[in-house]
């Protein structure tokens, strides 16, 4: 999820030394091969984001560190309520319970276990299943190897309310599906991380609950505020496609990566939650340097 350029809220700036360990942790392990749970813990902390929903924040807008990833952001759309799961190792609030099959259903399909609490039942819309069925194998192993090592942090959250079906719409990138002998191509690899970080999920244009990724790629214009997480800004997402005036076409390379780690716009105002740039600023040089080729192809 992303935000706009507006005056940034209390609530997004307080977790930035939270964040802060996470991104050091991260760029640590990027000066050595990767195990599988530091390439999870760079995925899951930083490209994808998953604290920025799934971790509870203080009255004050701070994530909460002893309780990470145990139940977050409560969200209010018209056609569902849902707060953010414990995702912890925790065995009857969390996902400890969960075989590693189970917890990759549930990433790249969007359905809970056929045991336990809700058994069976399906994740809320908002969960960015349609973007993560692009996860390569090796990264959906290390994400779960990753989850596996959180701390188990009791903690019951809301049950979702559903008031009509959940519709999830396929993303085009993730339904061509990637490989590894694409990454050799800087565009390529740009595409995956957007895709697997689900940025257009926010920033493509959006009416009727229905998000248009086919014209509207990357064009912006969704609006979020408080009636759908309470004490978000209002915000209309901007346009990030290679647009000169609209869109960031005119914006150097050290303008974007400006804008994506630390949330400052070409014009030096602050940009707006949710977008997690908090967690994006432990983005690799080269990372972020393909997701920026990939953007500038953006029409």
């Amino acid at each position: 999820m992303h935000g706009s350029f507006a005056t940034r809220a209390p609530w997004s700036g307080a977790c930035a030394s939270i964040v802060a360990a996470m991104v050091c942790l991260a760029l640590a392990h990027a000066t050595r091969a990767e195990t599988p749970v530091q390439r999870g813990a760079y995925l899951v902390n930083i490209v994808m984001a998953c604290g920025n929903c799934h971790s509870p924040r203080d009255a004050n807008g701070a994530l909460i560190s002893d309780k990470a990833f145990s139940g977050g952001l409560t969200i209010t759309t018209p056609a569902f309520v849902a707060t953010a799961p414990n995702i912890t190792e925790d065995r009857e609030t969390g996902i400890g319970d969960w075989s590693d099959a189970e917890v990759k259903r549930a990433l790249v399909e969007g359905v809970r276990p056929d045991h336990g609490h809700l058994a069976g039942v399906t994740l809320a819309a908002v969960m960015p299943v349609s973007f993560y069925k692009a996860l390569l194998p090796d990264d959906l192993d290390a994400i779960v190897a990753y989850l596996r090592t959180l701390k188990a942090v009791r903690n019951t959250v809301p049950e979702p309310e559903y008031k009509m079906p959940v519709h999830r719409q396929p993303y085009p990138d993730a339904e061509k599906g990637f490989a590894k002998s694409d990454f050799s191509d800087s565009v390529r690899r740009g595409a995956y991380l957007v895709t697997i970080g689900h940025c257009m999920e926010c920033h493509s244009t959006f009416a009727a609950g229905v998000s248009d990724f086919t014209n509207g790629l990357g064009h912006g214009g969704r609006q979020f505020g408080s009636a759908i997480v309470k004490g978000l800004p209002d915000t209309v997402v901007p346009n990030i496609t290679a647009d000169p005036a609209a869109g960031i076409g005119a914006w150097s390379d050290a303008e974007i990566t400006r804008a994506i780690k630390q949330g400052i716009a070409r014009d030096g105002r602050r940009l707006n939650p949710p977008m997690a740039y908090p967690f994006y600023a432990g983005l690799s040089d080269g990372d972020t340097a393909d997701i920026i080729a990939y953007l500038r192809t953006l029409k």
